[in-house]
């Protein structure tokens, strides 16, 4: 593999249009995207939360047609990645990558379809 090259099983994109509801340890917070793929998100959020911690989506994504109404998905998804974004010794935020770990075949497709679209 060449130095720099995509790891990834699905190929992420930068979209920061797709609403979150995010449920974590009694704690629900609404964000958005920063980063999708077929495989899982990058978004941020007020409040840290702790690696491998299990977590409950809902997404709204975007209609693919103009016009069209946005797609909600109820998905299950755990941290794999976390850190604080600081100005000076204050947290702003925390940047947290979430993988999808119960992602039905169905739901993987439409989150495809919505990345190609975006992706042109």
């Amino acid at each position: 593999m060449k130095k720099g090259a995509e790891r990834r099983r699905y190929p992420r994109i930068k979209d920061d249009r797709i609403a979150i509801k995010l449920s974590a340890d009694g704690c629900d917070t609404i964000t958005q995207s920063l980063d999708v793929s077929a495989s899982g998100l990058y978004c941020k959020v007020a409040k840290r939360i702790p690696l491998m911690t299990q977590v409950q989506l809902v997404l709204s994504l975007p209609g693919i047609k103009k016009g069209s109404a946005p797609v909600s998905m109820n998905l299950d998804g755990v941290v794999v990645r976390e850190h604080p974004v600081k100005k000076g010794n204050k947290i702003l935020h925390y940047d947290v990558a979430i993988f999808f770990n119960t992602l039905l075949p169905r739901e993987r497709d439409r989150l495809i379809k919505y990345i190609n679209s975006r992706d042109n």
